[in-house]
């Protein structure tokens, strides 16, 4: 996300918080969240609310203590007004609601972020956003590589084919170096997944290859190993070209902190996230 968006989107949901009378809690309105997140119904919005109160129960966090039902008077013109259903959300409650919405909405995907952070200032919300990415290219490159398994244990090879597969890719895309040697570079755990410690840009290069082969093993009926490392190979050498063509080579860019820290940083928050944001026991007055 680049950074005039971010500021766009920050200033936006900056300018859509509510503090609570008499106390030091801040929420928002869901039909102004409804706005920013581009949903034009709010029964479809409603839809989204109730996924995010499942999951907070599934959490054992306190529903009624993050969404509150209120009306509130809105303008229908010429000075005269209508009662309308609306619903007080912490902090923890918007954070739930994006995580539920579709993340493939820039808005949405701005907003996991922004209401995970305890604050609003812009340099935070864009270092939390290259954290975010990075998990989420690591969660994808994890699906890849789990379908690619299958697919390839259906065309008659095994787990240990596709470790060798999976690392003679590895040695197409970062110039020569095996997986071993590339973990030995970046002195990270032997025992642990190369992409772990990677940056994204390497991670998402990784998934675009696995991608590509699983597409192919597909599409052209691929069988046995020989084949589909071929094809894997020919698919990692195509991605680091790419790379190179933008003056990026893959093994020596430096290693990133350790994502499953990062994962464990970000279970942390959220338990924080749920304790510090709750309403104060009479918020439905206000």
């Amino acid at each position: 996300m680049d950074q005039n968006t971010i500021t766009k989107l920050t200033i936006s949901f900056n300018a859509i918080v509510q503090q609570v009378p008499n106390a030091a809690a801040e929420f928002w309105y869901a039909r102004d969240l409804q706005e920013l997140l581009d949903y034009t119904e709010w029964r479809n919005f409603l839809k989204v609310i109730e996924k995010a109160k499942d999951s907070a129960q599934n959490v054992g966090a306190s529903v009624q203590n993050h969404f509150v039902d209120v009306n509130k008077m809105v303008s229908i013109g010429s000075g005269a007004e209508r009662p309308v259903e609306d619903i007080m959300l912490t902090r923890y409650a918007c954070y739930l609601i994006a995580q539920n919405g579709n993340p493939r909405k820039e808005a949405i995907a701005f907003a996991q972020t922004y209401f995970a952070v305890q604050t609003r200032k812009q340099e935070l919300i864009e270092e939390r956003l290259r954290l975010q990415e990075r998990l989420q290219a690591r969660q994808k490159l994890t699906e890849s590589e789990t379908e690619l398994s299958r697919n390839i244990y259906e065309r008659g090879v095994d787990d240990q084919g596709f470790g060798r597969i999976r690392s003679k890719g590895d040695a197409a895309l970062f110039g020569g170096n095996s997986t071993a040697q590339m973990k030995n570079k970046l002195a990270m755990p032997s025992n642990r997944p190369l992409a772990d410690f990677l940056p994204t840009v390497t991670i998402a290069a990784k998934n675009l290859a696995a991608e590509i082969t699983n597409h192919n093993v597909r599409q052209n009926d691929l069988q046995g190993e020989p084949s589909i490392t071929g094809e894997h190979v020919q698919n990692n050498t195509s991605v680091r070209n790419m790379l190179g063509e933008r003056g990026i080579k893959p093994e020596e860019l430096p290693p990133e902190e350790d994502i499953k820290k990062l994962e464990r940083r970000v279970k942390s928050a959220e338990k924080k996230l749920i304790k510090g944001s709750e309403l104060p026991k009479k918020s439905d007055e206000v």
